[in-house]
């Protein structure tokens, strides 16, 4: 009977397994769309405003020369197209560019592509001109008498006013004045970290009242080059809008149906008190967040024609008299979204759920709470390797009491094991005498034989929590282990094919078919972790029941070996912990497991059949 039981659970365990990655594919959903400022031939989209009908809020087309969204020009190529301002900053590096005065020449200096330290670092703007131009873009849209002539826009071709280098001390400022006596200027900040403060202003120095809007872009030319496109990784536009998150994938902005709004096809959000609005990736992010209480209208478009994602953070338009100065200042978060630094802009900077731009999933009940453990024990420890571990241990010590109730009853499931014979043969054919009696026997001597899913039930969903952290957090990436482990994110680079580097060949590539074959250390530990604790038990006398235990474990064991490495030590530490828990407890209950006699018996059946 306690064999049927394992049984039982284990092929529970698997179609809940099936069941939750089949059921968080369908409940991933897509969401909204992007216009370009560049886009060749692309007439001025008028969007009403209800404080200010008159003002176009979409910025005109510009010189078809900056739209090449097929260029095959390099960064460096199309950065010496443009006079520009160096940024250097403790977590950045690039430079700005005076065309446009557009943020689209960015790389994060603590981050490389490669776990090489000499390998090029991470690149998150480029120009336009470049392969996968994307940049940050500010401007003004005109309202009455104005024209887009008279007001800053993609090609304005701004003066430096003060600053040589944007570093976190200095500030830069442009300026750029137009016919009509109208003095405009941009000054952009940024702190130690990521976030970029982007002051707008306006001097009338004129005879006659202007009226104009300021916005903000962030402007992607095609998909991105390392677009992982897996379903349980959010990468496109990510949202809030007053405390509501709004999350579109890049398929969804252009299959999504576009909300018709006087001619402008856009998902056009009003935000009243708090919000941002920009792209997401896996690990990177560059974000419009105006201040606080700042009301604005977010927008998400594709431009089809030109194939550019775009997302606009678009400010109420001012009214100018001559005479006065005006000005708006938007934030621009662009760098990598480290949990303790984005959590800092939401605590102390009062970003709202900023921290809720990392993909936490559908379990972020378990997802934050766990990572926040990991993240904590790592800093303590200075090992994510070994933190993953002690994870490991919390968590099975939190479910103990659990899994000592299930161990019992198993135990005592055992116990009953004569007596259920004797009910079986006394019942005969009839099911329903035998179901009445079995439950007499459990309420008598108080065995719950549903206690034992309880603790798998409860591990499935820790264990794809854990997965997601793995997967979608920065703090992973790169994070080394011991020895040939150097990168828990990834799956494990030691190989059967190499002998594990003992030949002097390299192992198969990941993701080939080789190498899901020609698997590593670690997935063997997970088989033979699995394959032990099923020894603590004979093996069952059903042959179905045989073949389902002896091929669980090596079927998992190539299912699990493309996984992130760190998911694997959390398995191979969480089976090797269930060991000894259970064999524990079965000896406290009065049961002596034969390990090294079921692993015996199970090879003679083997003999025997052949």
């Amino acid at each position: 009977m306690e064999d049927q039981n394992q049984t039982k659970n284990l092929i529970l365990a698997m179609a809940l397994s099936m069941g939750v990655i089949l059921i968080w594919s369908i409940m991933f959903p897509p969401e909204t769309p992007p216009d370009d400022p560049n886009e060749t031939g692309s007439e001025a989209v008028s969007v009403a405003d209800e404080t200010a009908p008159e003002v176009a809020l979409v910025p005109p087309s510009a010189d078809p020369a900056d739209t090449s969204n097929t260029a095959t020009d390099t960064a460096p190529e199309a950065l010496s197209e443009t006079p520009r301002i160096e940024i250097d900053t403790p977590g950045l590096m690039g430079s700005i560019a005076l065309t446009g005065g557009r943020l689209d020449d960015l790389l994060l200096r603590n981050y490389t592509q490669e776990l090489d330290p000499d390998s090029d670092n991470v690149r998150l703007l480029s120009p336009v001109g470049a392969s996968g131009a994307y940049y940050a873009l500010y401007g003004w849209t005109p309202g009455g008498a104005l024209d887009y002539d008279q007001v800053p826009g993609a090609n304005t071709e701004w003066q430096v006013e003060g600053g040589d280098v944007l570093t976190v001390e200095t500030p830069v400022t442009l300026i750029w004045e137009n016919e009509g006596g109208l003095v405009f200027r941009r000054t952009i900040s940024i702190d130690e970290d990521y976030m970029f403060s982007v002051t707008q202003s306006v001097e009338n120095t004129g005879t006659d009242t202007a009226r104009l809007a300021p916005y903000g872009i962030v402007a992607r030319h095609g998909l991105p080059d390392d677009l992982q496109n897996f379903f349980i990784l959010h990468e496109g536009v990510v949202q809030n809008s007053d405390g509501t998150l709004n999350e579109v994938d890049y398929d969804g902005m252009t299959d999504m149906e576009f909300v018709q709004r006087e001619g402008a096809q856009a998902e056009i959000t009003e935000v009243t008190e708090s919000g941002w609005i920009g792209f997401t990736d896996k690990y990177w992010m560059t974000t419009l967040v105006p201040g606080s209480g700042q009301p604005f209208t977010a927008v998400s478009r594709y431009v089809e024609g030109a194939d550019i994602y775009q997302t606009e953070a678009r400010m109420p338009a001012v009214n100018v008299a001559p005479g006065e100065t005006v000005e708006t200042t938007t934030r621009l978060f662009a760098g990598a979204k480290e949990w303790e630094t984005i959590r800092n802009y939401e605590r102390e900077e009062g970003v709202e759920r900023f921290l809720d731009s990392i993909d936490w999933g559908w379990f972020f009940f378990l997802t934050k709470p766990i990572f926040w453990l990991l993240h904590n024990l790592n800093v303590l420890i200075g090992n994510m390797g070994v933190a993953i571990v002690a994870l490991t241990l919390l968590i099975k010590a939190i479910l103990f009491p659990l899994a000592y109730r299930s161990y019992v009853s198993m135990a005592k499931m055992k116990e009953l094991q004569p007596e259920m014979e004797k009910l079986k043969e006394r019942a005969g054919d009839d099911k329903e005498a035998l179901q009445k009696g079995m439950m007499e026997l459990y309420k008598k001597n108080k065995v719950n034989p549903a206690s034992g899913c309880l603790p798998i039930l409860l591990q499935i969903p820790i264990f794809f929590s854990l997965y997601k952290v793995i997967f979608v957090t920065l703090e992973l990436r790169h994070a080394p282990f011991f020895g040939w482990l150097n990168d828990l994110s990834a799956p494990d680079t030691s190989s059967i094919y190499n002998f594990f580097g003992l030949m002097p060949w390299d192992a198969p590539d990941p993701g080939t078919i080789f190498a899901l074959i020609f698997i590593g250390v670690l997935p063997i530990l997970l088989g033979i972790s699995m394959w032990l604790q099923q020894k603590l038990n004979p093996a069952p006398s059903d042959p179905t029941q045989q073949m389902i235990f002896a091929w669980m474990p090596w079927v998992f064991m190539f299912m699990l070996g493309s996984f992130a490495s760190g998911l694997l030590v959390y398995w191979i530490t969480n089976n090797t912990v269930t060991f000894a828990q259970q064999y524990i407890i079965m000896r406290s209950q009065g049961y002596k497991p034969d390990v090294f006699g079921n692993i015996l018996s199970s090879f003679r059946k083997k003999k025997t059949e052949e």
